[in-house]
């Protein structure tokens, strides 16, 4: 049964920058990854940034960022909108921007992989760092 889990934007643009940890765990067939909308907005506010740290160009970038969006299923914003006041509830104390992603977990009934420590500061829904995925694969 493969682990389906909410990528976090930090997740996506860690695997942008470089062939890491992030980007093996992306590709691995053991796991379902599913995003949301809004961190197509973050990826092209930091654009820039990813393509200076990365030492690629637009090409390479538009390239490895097709191949990690293929493996994520992009859930419907009405969905991710059914739960924000509840995730509000939740996060918004904590960090604003993550409430959308607290909502997509409750709307899917999933799991998040963040290294954001934001995150491990509620309690409703589990968090997966990095970490604990190379561990869960080495099982």
């Amino acid at each position: 049964m493969k682990l389906r889990l909410i990528v976090n934007t930090n997740r996506i643009i860690a695997a942008l920058v470089r062939d890491s940890t992030s980007r093996k765990i992306l590709y691995h067939a053991d796991f379902e990854f599913l995003g949301i909308r809004f961190s197509d907005l973050e990826i092209g506010r930091h654009k820039a940034v990813i393509l200076e740290k990365a030492k690629i160009s637009d090409a390479e970038f538009d390239k490895i960022l097709a191949k990690i969006t293929s493996r994520i299923v992009f859930l419907d914003d009405e969905l991710i909108l059914l739960r924000m006041e509840e995730a509000g509830k939740i996060m918004s104390h904590i960090d604003p921007d993550d409430v959308p992603f607290i909502a997509a977990a409750l709307a899917a009934g999933t799991d998040i992989w963040s290294d954001d420590m934001h995150f491990t500061k509620q309690k409703r829904i589990k968090v997966w760092k990095t970490a604990d995925l190379v561990e869960l694969l080495k099982e």
